[in-house]
């Protein structure tokens, strides 16, 4: 994954890379695997066979690790919603804003780049 002006591209390479916490991740829309995961976090982790720094992000919920290592928003965003948390949280973890004030900014025409 390519950081440029803090925005994230997820190409090929970052795809690879983080196929296997993609893949963890897209179990959740399961609610059998939801509960596996759940019961025991770190074995459902090894089962998906992630790297030891993939694994410690989920297990830290570290939301920014997880895309340096080649997470997907998309796929990332079930363990959030699987902890409660909404899109407006992860947008404000991404941008050092709080959820509220995340939110307000993309009320008012969200984030411009120049």
């Amino acid at each position: 994954m390519t950081k440029a002006q803090d925005n994230y591209l997820l190409d090929l390479a970052a795809s690879r890379r983080g196929y296997a916490i993609n893949r963890l991740c897209g179990s959740l829309k399961d609610p059998e695997n939801r509960h596996r995961f759940s019961e025991d976090e770190a074995a459902y982790c090894d089962a998906y066979g992630l790297s030891p720094e993939q694994k410690r992000a989920i297990l830290e919920r570290d939301w920014t690790a997880m895309l340096d290592l080649g997470a997907s928003i998309f796929y990332t965003f079930k363990l959030a919603v699987l902890d409660g948390k909404s899109m407006q949280h992860l947008g404000g973890v991404f941008t050092g804003m709080s959820a509220e004030e995340f939110t307000a900014a993309m009320r008012s025409g969200g984030r411009r780049f120049g």
